[in-house]
């Protein structure tokens, strides 16, 4: 680049952007600036950072190169750009006011309290002392109380705190690390905590928590208020406490979470490996699935399942929860999980924790502080020591994903389990935080109100939408309703899983792989319930060139939620009669085998099925392991854990891959009447698991060598929620590498339905698109009870 001459003074605007606000970028800035001796000034805008500097040209070169570089760790810049300035002179770095303009910037996610911030907690001598709100420049909420863009106070939920003196020249000090800290508080100017409820005098501050720890410990249950929302809170090791917050909570089997303080706590409930620890102690904090040991943990928290989810405390608050050293003993394990009643989404505002948690809690521990976007936890599995993800929320969400491909505005809505949307331009995709399930008005409402914060923070309006092509779905109707004359695109469910992965590892516009799609069920094109499916797909187009050969799936819900049914349809498809001695006809009433028995005959409110997930939940029940599921995938969760402490052992089972008008069609049928054998003759039910893993993998990997000379592939995806098995997802893998197979599985996003809404967005690129208007009508002020269909 041309210039100035060596000995005069050159000066540049620098424009930075990424995830650069909220992560002390701006004192990152003033202090390299500072350091260089350069003059001039930072601020932000809705477009990111913007510096002009003045100084030495060889100064203001090494700015420019070591802005984004050296940028502070919870920073994420996606490019560094500048333009040559007329020198103007002056004197020093300044930071000044943000500017409000049109444009797209990006907000950092809730990131962990951090070390330093730990132990000024923990320190008698300093002002903030036990303090439930202490942060700096580089820990704290960001995501959930952003109401605005360009990040400021006054665009936040912090901003009803004024700052006290002594915060305000800490905020002002280029030396001190709270310089600029957007969420910055001390107990002089708040947040104020407090503890409500039935025969409480609403105590504050540390009066608040020590009752709230006691509590704690004699049984009782408490909401907490979080970074995104309530949890329900109570002692882990206290069988009577567990029971009683899972029976008020109508939780049924469902494990919960724990939270811990530290990693040396969590080594006394779990296992855990190498990765498994950094995963713990990043900078999300997440759930982290680990095998667990010991008994410390009532069983009343997890059970029928080999694995804990273990959370460090991620706030100050938690860490005030769980007790410091020079604190009373109390519980160490706490149960924390989500503040809702089942099939709820979670409660953010106060008026509302004491409504729809009464009858939940005990009290409640809150403060006022306001959380102006919800989100869940995130949950995480390691699964050969690379992490798989399960709910990619806080501490994750808003960060965008790089797309390999380019993008029209558009907003992507999901499925209808575990919900997740997105929205995209250009090469950029951002996905929501957790939604949950669409089933539920509140879930619809709160899918409406994040839909609209993320465009805002994004500046995304979507000209067109795509939803899954299930005529049922809740996530179609709302975007058929909510498209103001705006195309909906509708996309396959499994070819949405496959272009999930295929995104996610960056292949182009012209790659096809072998797409296993393997989930609980999916619409398919000829109006069957797919999920057991082999795709030669590209983003443009598939051919199912393989999958489940159909059985009748009773009932509809009905038969999920009843694994025993299942198991009688795979049974009646098999040849097998159904006798007495099969745990799944034990497991039925005479009145439940005939109803059965007439509708299987005369095909009565059933559905042909060639879902894997129904197959894991038929051998469960067969296996004796479980014939009622009271969550999502209970019995595959519990088949898995049998399977995971049993070797295969001598025998096996193996699918009939035969081909049916140039399709692959795997029938179960052998492995059916393989598992009634083994079960007849009192094989344990953790070997009959573990040999039905074993199959299951031996027929991925038959599969793919039987496609992978028809058409010339080599790549393999794994996707859908039954790959969250790690036992299958590990075993898959290794074996098509060793037969020479390339292996994508998820990294970024789960491969359940809470990652479909990017496979969506990547089949939506690929697809000619009728008259998409540019940019599209304003709706960030809509109604969310209005509502428009163009059809």
């Amino acid at each position: 680049m041309g210039g100035p001459t060596p000995t005069s003074r050159a000066r540049r605007r620098v424009d930075v952007r990424g995830v650069v606000q909220g992560v002390g970028f701006r004192p990152h800035v003033y202090s390299l600036a500072h350091r260089l001796g350069l003059t001039g000034t930072v601020w932000n805008s809705s477009r990111g950072v913007h510096a002009e500097v003045e100084g030495r040209p060889v100064d203001v070169d090494a700015f420019c190169a070591r802005v984004g570089p050296e940028a502070p760790p919870l920073a994420h810049v996606a490019s560094v750009s500048w333009s040559e300035e007329r020198p103007r002179g002056g004197t020093g770095f300044t930071i000044s006011e943000s500017e409000s303009t049109p444009g797209r910037t990006f907000v950092a996610p809730d990131v962990t309290v951090c070390d330093d911030c730990i132990a000024d907690l923990a320190d008698p001598t300093n002002r903030r002392y036990r303090h439930p709100f202490v942060t700096c420049t580089n820990c704290g909420p960001r995501f959930t109380i952003v109401t605005g863009v360009p990040y400021d106070r006054p665009a936040t939920t912090m901003a009803g705190f004024p700052l006290c003196a002594d915060c305000a020249r800490e905020y002002a000090d280029p030396a001190d690390r709270r310089f600029h800290a957007q969420p910055i508080s001390c107990p002089a100017c708040g947040p104020r905590l407090r503890l409500v409820g039935p025969g409480l005098d609403g105590a504050e501050g540390e009066d608040a928590m020590a009752l709230a720890r006691a509590l704690l410990g004699d049984g009782a249950v408490i909401a907490v208020k979080g970074v995104g929302g309530y949890h329900l809170s109570c002692d882990a090791t206290n069988d009577d406490a567990v029971s009683t917050l899972r029976k008020r909570k109508q939780r049924g089997d469902k494990p919960f979470a724990v939270m811990v303080r530290d990693v040396v706590a969590a080594r006394r409930i779990v296992g855990l490996t190498e990765q498994e620890v950094a995963t713990l102690e990043g900078h999300a904090r997440p759930v982290v699935l680990a095998r667990r040991v010991g008994n410390v943990v009532s069983a009343e928290v997890a059970p029928g399942n080999g694995d804990l989810g273990v959370m460090l405390g991620y706030t100050p608050l938690h860490q005030l929860l769980l007790g410091l050293a020079d604190d009373v003993a109390g519980p160490e394990v706490l149960v924390m999980t989500s503040g809702n009643v089942a099939g709820e989404p979670i409660v953010t505002d106060d008026v509302e924790a004491l409504t729809r948690l009464s009858g939940l809690a005990d009290a409640w521990l809150t403060h006022d502080r306001e959380i102006h976007v919800p989100c869940d936890d995130s949950v995480v599995r390691v699964v050969d020591e690379v992490e798989l993800p399960v709910r990619r929320s806080r501490g994750f969400a808003p960060l965008p994903l790089t797309l390999p491909f380019d993008s029209a505005p558009a907003l992507a809505v999901g499925a209808d389990l575990k919900n997740t949307f997105a929205v995209a331009e250009g090469r950029l995709a951002w996905l929501s935080a957790h939604v949950g399930d669409m089933d539920d008005l509140a879930t619809l409402t709160a899918f409406d109100a994040a839909e609209r914060h993320l465009e805002q923070l994004t500046d995304v309006t979507p000209a067109v939408l795509v939803a899954d092509r299930h005529p049922a779905y809740r996530s179609r109707r709302w975007a058929v309703e909510h498209a103001d004359g705006r195309p909906v695109i509708e996309v396959q469910h499994h070819h949405a899983h496959v272009a999930a992965t295929m995104a996610e590892h960056g292949l182009g516009h012209d790659e096809r792989v072998l797409g296993m799609a393997f989930d609980g069920t999916g619409y398919g094109p000829d109006g069957a319930a797919w999920g057991g499916e082999v795709l030669v797909a590209s983003y443009s187009s598939f051919i199912r060139a393989s999958h489940l050969a159909y059985v009748d799936l009773p009932g509809g819900d009905a038969g999920v939620r009843n694994p025993c049914r299942m198991a009688l349809s795979h049974l009646r498809a098999a040849g097998v009669e159904w006798g007495r001695r099969i745990p799944s006809v034990q497991a039925c009433r005479d009145h439940e085998l005939s109803l059965l028995e007439r509708q299987l005959t005369t095909r009565t409110a059933c559905v042909p099925t060639s879902s894997m997930g129904r197959l894991f939940d038929a051998v469960a029940s067969l296996a004796g392991v479980c014939h009622r599921s009271g969550y999502d995938a209970q019995a595959a969760m519990e088949l898995e854990a049998r399977a995971r402490r049993s070797p295969v052992g001598d025998g096996g089972y193996r699918f009939a891959l035969v081909e049916r008008d140039g399709t692959w069609v795997a029938d179960a049928a052998p492995v059916v009447h393989g598992v009634v054998d083994d079960v007849l003759a009192g094989v344990e039910a953790g070997v009959v698991a573990a040999r039905f893993h074993d199959a299951v993998v031996a027929l991925v990997v038959a599969t793919a060598d039987r496609l992978r000379d028809e058409h010339d592939l080599r790549a393999v995806t794994l996707s859908g929620g039954v790959f969250l098995n790690a036992l299958l997802t590990s075993g898959c893998a290794r074996a098509l590498s060793a037969r020479g197979f390339e292996v994508l599985r998820h990294r970024k996003v789960p491969p359940s339905d809470a990652g479909i809404a990017l496979g969506q967005l990547a089949i939506l690129a690929h697809t000619p698109l009728p008259r998409v208007p540019t940019g599209g009508p304003d709706r960030r002020n809509r109604s969310p009870h209005v509502s428009r269909s163009p059809r």
